[in-house]
């Protein structure tokens, strides 16, 4: 046999499967946006597969909290990029396979250049701004997309917007979940996550895209495949395709880090903390305390702001949601939302 081919002898030997998959898997062009909890598993298994080239996005760097369930980083990995210390680990894995690192955050001005040079883009992504964002670039080219998502014991894994016989597209993202720009879905540092889920939900997804890249019939295109791991329960739910048409993309909001807004001028900025009285009270870094729910009865107050105005609340999530709402009301005005809170310095 090939000695190129050794490696990847246990799944070549697979009924049906054999060297034309593994040349299929080898010619492939994967995307993965978010290297956490499911993008790490999910690179691991793709990489050791033998997915001829990966690219991995992420912005953000390794922390302490990650460890317990983002499997490719330890504490010597505290503080460094995230996507740096993955496209290391991974190559020596596989030297096989090419890793490309995206050192960036995806953003509507950057996302349709970045899917445009893969076959297949995986989301592991926790926050709905970007899994919005990506869906709906997916749908505008015509991409398929490996979505997975995970919440205390639960987690949720599809691809969307497959191509069908018929020329038409399987469900997106917004076709399962239209409202959910608008939900109050705590994060997994807020609302908890069991790490063994975060492998399982991650693991899928790379099933998933190998199915998908291997022509296999029985994929997770119109389906919702969902498991508890406290009841070890599944079930996979049909899903139905509506009439709504994508046909631009949403706006990006922008975000600032914690360190940029220490380092400014500390009246460049006007800082409005949106979380409850209750929290502010317990801790805060100064500026007005306009609660999330009470925001639309402060716009004439925001409508006086002439300097920048950052949200922040605990994660960012509230922030985000804060910073769009103002955007509509005012867009002129420069707005920013705390990327990842104040979660990280809270007392």
């Amino acid at each position: 046999m090939d000695t190129s081919l050794e490696r990847y002898q246990c799944q070549i030997a697979l009924p049906g499967f054999g060297t034309a998959s593994q040349e299929l898997l080898k010619n492939a062009k994967v995307l993965i946006v978010g290297m956490g909890g499911l993008g790490c598993p999910c690179a691991q298994y793709l990489v050791s597969s033998g997915v001829g080239t990966i690219g991995i996005a992420d912005d953000d760097h390794v922390s302490l909290s990650n460890l317990h369930r983002q499997i490719l980083y330890t504490p010597e990995d505290i503080g460094l990029l995230k996507v740096d210390v993955a496209a290391k680990k991974l190559q020596l894995q596989n030297p096989s396979v090419a890793v490309i690192p995206y050192r960036l955050r995806i953003s509507s001005s950057n996302v349709l250049d970045l899917i445009s040079e893969f076959d297949l883009i995986i989301e592991g992504t926790d926050n709905f701004e970007t899994k919005c964002l990506l869906n709906d670039a997916c749908v505008l080219t015509g991409k398929p997309l490996v979505y997975g998502a995970i919440y205390q014991h639960e987690g949720q894994v599809s691809i969307w917007n497959v191509l069908q016989p018929d020329g038409t597209y399987s469900p997106n993202y917004r076709d399962v979940f239209p409202d959910v720009e608008n939900a109050q879905v705590p994060n997994c540092r807020e609302g908890g996550v069991l790490p063994s889920l975060a492998g399982i939900v991650g693991c899928m997804q790379a099933n998933e895209a190998i199915k998908y890249l291997t022509h296999s019939e029985d994929i997770l295109s119109g389906k919702l495949w969902m498991m508890n791991v406290l009841s070890g329960k599944t079930q996979i739910i049909k899903l139905k395709k509506t009439t709504n048409e994508i046909t631009d993309l949403p706006q990006t909001i922008p975000n600032i880090t914690f360190e940029r807004l220490t380092q400014a001028d500390k009246n460049h900025f006007e800082i409005i903390d949106v979380r409850t009285q209750q929290e502010h009270e317990n801790f805060n870094i100064g500026g007005k305390n306009i609660p999330l729910d009470e925001l639309q009865e402060y716009f004439h107050h925001i409508s006086c702001i002439t300097n920048p105005i950052v949200f922040y609340c605990l994660s960012g999530k509230r922030s985000l949601e804060a910073a769009r709402t103002a955007i509509k009301a005012f867009p002129d005005k420069e707005i920013f939302s705390l990327k990842d809170g104040i979660s990280k310095i809270i007392h």
